[in-house]
C-alpha cells in the first residue's frame, strides 16, 4: 500500500479524499495557490506545497508543477479528485514515467473517453445507444447551422472537451445557433484547451441518469447502480439523487451492463460514470442514450456511497494499488435512498448570478439524525462534504460550490424530508447562496413526485425565483415566533438598569405584518393566539438567538434576525420579513409614505463580479429590447447581458478586457 498521496485538487474534495486517507494510514500532501494558503485541505493535510498564483491556470491546472510537488514530497501516489487536471493522458503517463502511482484509469482510456467525439464512435462501436448527431469537426458557424438543420431543431451544441455544463448551448432555432457556436467554442478553448464543437439532437424530456462503474487492474468491473441528475440549470447538475425514481430493475440492468462493455473495450480500471440521457416519456425502458463517460470520480458520488456501503476513495486508491476488488456484481447492495443538494455561492434571487466574498458566518447542519416533518421509525443520515470555514473566502477564481448536503433515509420521502428539515438548519451568511431554492425544490410535488426532466427548473421557475409559497399556516406560525420574539425583546429592555420611570411590561398585544397580511397575535402566560385562534406551539428564544426551534404539528427550525420594525424569518425555502408592532401603535403605520425604488432599467449594470469579454455596441448606437450588448465572464461561464428596454447608447464606461464589479455600470441608453 502507499505510504504519502498528493491530493492534486483543493476544496471539499481535497478534504475528501484526505479523510479517506488518513483512516487507511497513508500521509497527505495538499497542494495550494496564493488564494489557498490558508484553506481547510491545506491545514488538513500533513504536507503542503505552494502552486503559484491564485488563477487555475497558473496553478492547479499546471502538470509539471504538481509532478515537482509530488517528486519533493516524496509522495507514491497522487489522487486527481475530481480532474483539476482534466485528467489528459499525458500527465498519467508522466506520473508512470516519474515511478509515481496515478489514482485513476489508465491513460489509454482516458484519451479515448475524454473526447466527446471519439468516445461516441468507441460506444457504437461497444453496442451502447448513442444519440443522432454529427461527429465531426464544424469548421464555422455557417457550416454548424446547416448541420444543425439536417439534425433538426433543438440541437445541443458541446465542446468535445468539455464537462461540468461549460462549453454547451441549446439551439432552438438557426440565430440560437448563430449566437451559441462561437460562445461554444471560446467556452471550450478558455475552459479546456479545445475548441471543437460538435452538434447532437437534442433529447425532449430528457432524464440525465448515470451508472457508477468502479473496475480493478485484474480484469474486474461491476457497476454501482445509477444516480439520477435530472435537477440542472444551465447543465450544471444541482440536485442528485440514488436511486433514480424512474429506473426499473431491468433497466438498471441494461444500463449497467452497456456501461460495462463499454468501460471492457477500452481497459478501463478505477472509478468511472457513464453519463445517460434517457426519454422520460419512453416507458419501455430503453430509450437510454450515451451522453459521455467521466474518468474521474464525480462530484455526487456520496450518494452511491451512502446506498452501497463502499468508501470509492478507498477503492481507487487500492485498485491504483495493484488490489483486486474483493467482490463481484452480486454483491453490489442497494439499500434505502440518498439525495445531494449542492450549496452553490450563487443568488436565486437575482437570477442565480454567481457570489464571491468572505463566509461571514457558516455553520452547517449536525451530522446528526434530525427530526422528521413526518417522524418515521428509523432516522435518517445527515452529512455534510465542504472544503471551507468560516471567515474564508469565496473566491472568483474557482468553481461556486460551498459544500455538499447528503442524506439518506429507508425510502425516498425519508430523504427529503431530512433534506428540508438540514437545509432549515444551515446557516451561512456572507455570499449569496442557493439554500432557500433547494428547500424550494425538496418541497415541490412535481419533484416529490418524481417527475423529472432536465428542464425541471427552467419549466417551474420561468419568471426567477422569489421564495419558495408559504401556505396560510406557515405564516400563521411565522407571526406567532415574531410576536413571541418581539415580546423577549421588550422584556429584555425594560430590565436594562438605570432607566427613567418605572419599569413597564412588555406588550402582550401585537400586530404582525407578513405576506402583505396583518395578524393581531396575543402572548401571554397561558399561551399564543393568532387571530384569535389559539396554537399549540412549543418553542424558546432569547434575544440574541439565530435560530428558533418550533414544536407543533410539525418540526421547524427558523432562522431569525433583526430587521426594520420586525425580523426577518427564514425557512422552508423562503425569508419573510415580518413588521411587529404594538397593537396601539399599529394603526399609525397607515400613514407612512414609502419610498420608490429609482429606475434603473436605462443602465447596463454588470450583475456579477467579472471580466467584460466583450462589448457589442457603442455610443450613439440604436439597440432594441432583448438585443445582446455585452458578454461577461464570471467563474468560467460566459453571461450575455441583454437590453431591457429600446434606446440609444448615450455613454459606454467600460471597454473589453476590463475587470468589473457588481453592480458597476457598463453603459447608459438615453
Amino acid at each position: 500500500m502507499f505510504k504519502k498521496i498528493l491530493v492534486a485538487n483543493r476544496g471539499e474534495i481535497g478534504c475528501r479524499v484526505m479523510r479517506t486517507a488518513k483512516a487507511m494510514g497513508i500521509k497527505t500532501v495538499a497542494v495550494y495557490s496564493d488564494a489557498d494558503v490558508r484553506s481547510p485541505h491545506v491545514l488538513m493535510a500533513d504536507e503542503s506545497v505552494r502552486l503559484g498564483p491564485a488563477p487555475a491556470a497558473e496553478s492547479y491546472l499546471k502538470a509539471e508543477l504538481i509532478l515537482l510537488a509530488a517528486k519533493e514530497t516524496g509522495a507514491d501516489c497522487i489522487h486527481p479528485g475530481y480532474g483539476f487536471l482534466s485528467e489528459r493522458e499525458s500527465f498519467a503517463r508522466a506520473c508512470a514515467e516519474a515511478g509515481i502511482a496515478f489514482v485513476g484509469p489508465p491513460p489509454a482510456a482516458i484519451a479515448a473517453m475524454g473526447d466527446k467525439i471519439e468516445s461516441k464512435k468507441l460506444a457504437k462501436a461497444a453496442g451502447v445507444n448513442v444519440v443522432p448527431g454529427y461527429l465531426g469537426e464544424i469548421a464555422d458557424t455557417d457550416e454548424a447551422v446547416r448541420i444543425a438543420g439536417d439534425i433538426g431543431y433543438p440541437v445541443m451544441m458541446k465542446a468535445s472537451a468539455g464537462g461540468g455544463g461549460k462549453g454547451m448551448r441549446l439551439a432552438y432555432s438557426e440565430q440560437d445557433v448563430r449566437e451559441g457556436f462561437e460562445a461554444t467554442k471560446r467556452e471550450g478553448l478558455a475552459s479546456f484547451g479545445d475548441d471543437r464543437v460538435f452538434i447532437e439532437k437534442f433529447i425532449e424530456s430528457p432524464r440525465h441518469i448515470e451508472i457508477q462503474l468502479i473496475g480493478d487492474q485484474h480484469g474486474n468491473i461491476v457497476y454501482l447502480n445509477e444516480r439520477e441528475c435530472s435537477i440542472q440549470r444551465r447543465h450544471q447538475k444541482v440536485v442528485e439523487e440514488a436511486p433514480s425514481p424512474f429506473v426499473t430493475p431491468k433497466m438498471r440492468k441494461a444500463m449497467g451492463e452497456q456501461a460495462v462493455a463499454l468501460a471492457r473495450a477500452v481497459g478501463y480500471y478505477s472509478a468511472g460514470t457513464v453519463e445517460l440521457i434517457v426519454s422520460g416519456a419512453d416507458t419501455s425502458g430503453e430509450g437510454f442514450y450515451f451522453l459521455e463517460m467521466n474518468t474521474r470520480l464525480q462530484v455526487e458520488h456520496p450518494v452511491t456511497e451512502e446506498i452501497t456501503g463502499l468508501d470509492l476513495v478507498e477503492l481507487m486508491i487500492r485498485v491504483a494499488a495493484g488490489e483486486p476488488l474483493g467482490f463481484a456484481q452480486d454483491a453490489v447492495k442497494l439499500n434505502g435512498w440518498s439525495i445531494e443538494n449542492r450549496v452553490y455561492a450563487e443568488d436565486p434571487y437575482r437570477g442565480f448570478l454567481p457570489s464571491i466574498g468572505r463566509l461571514v458566518r457558516y455553520n452547517p447542519p449536525e451530522t446528526s439524525p434530525l427530526p422528521l416533518a413526518g417522524g418515521g421509525a428509523e432516522e435518517p443520515r445527515v452529512r455534510v462534504d465542504d472544503g471551507v470555514r468560516e471567515g474564508g473566502e469565496v473566491s472568483m477564481f474557482y468553481d461556486p460550490m460551498i459544500a455538499k448536503l447528503i442524506t439518506w433515509a429507508p425510502t425516498r420521502e425519508g430523504a427529503v424530508a431530512a433534506q428540508i428539515a438540514a437545509l432549515d438548519a444551515f446557516e451561512l451568511e456572507g455570499p449569496g447562496n442557493n439554500i432557500d431554492f433547494l428547500s424550494a425544490i425538496m418541497q415541490h410535488p412535481r419533484f416529490q413526485s418524481g417527475a423529472l426532466t432536465t428542464g425541471f427548473i427552467a419549466e417551474e421557475y420561468p419568471d426567477g425565483f422569489h421564495g419558495a409559497p408559504a401556505d396560510a399556516a406557515l405564516l400563521t406560525t411565522l407571526a406567532a415566533v415574531a410576536a413571541f420574539a418581539a415580546t423577549a425583546e421588550a422584556d429584555r429592555a425594560r430590565r436594562i438598569d438605570g432607566q427613567l420611570g418605572r419599569r413597564l411590561r412588555p406588550p402582550a398585544d401585537w400586530v404582525v405584518t407578513i405576506g402583505g397580511t396583518d395578524h393581531d397575535v396575543r402572548v401571554s402566560t397561558d399561551g399564543i393566539s393568532v387571530d384569535g385562534v389559539e396554537l399549540d406551539l412549543s418553542l424558546e428564544y432569547t434575544p440574541g438567538d439565530r435560530m428558533v426551534m418550533v414544536e407543533g404539528d410539525e418540526h421547524l427550525t427558523i432562522r431569525i434576525a433583526r430587521a426594520r420594525a420586525g425580523f426577518r424569518l427564514t425557512t422552508r425555502g423562503a425569508s419573510h420579513v415580518a413588521r411587529v408592532l404594538p397593537a396601539r401603535v399599529a394603526p399609525y403605520a397607515a400613514h407612512l409614505i414609502e419610498k420608490v425604488a429609482p429606475d434603473l432599467s436605462k443602465f447596463l449594470i454588470c450583475p456579477m463580479p467579472g471580466l467584460l469579454v466583450r462589448l457589442d455596441v457603442a455610443a450613439g448606437d440604436r439597440v432594441e429590447a432583448g438585443q445582446a450588448l455585452a458578454v461577461v465572464e464570471a467563474m468560467k461561464m460566459e453571461n450575455i447581458l441583454r437590453a431591457e428596454k429600446t434606446g440609444v447608447v448615450k455613454s459606454v464606461s467600460a471597454a473589453a478586457g476590463d475587470s468589473l464589479a457588481v453592480d458597476q455600470v457598463i453603459l447608459e441608453l438615453e
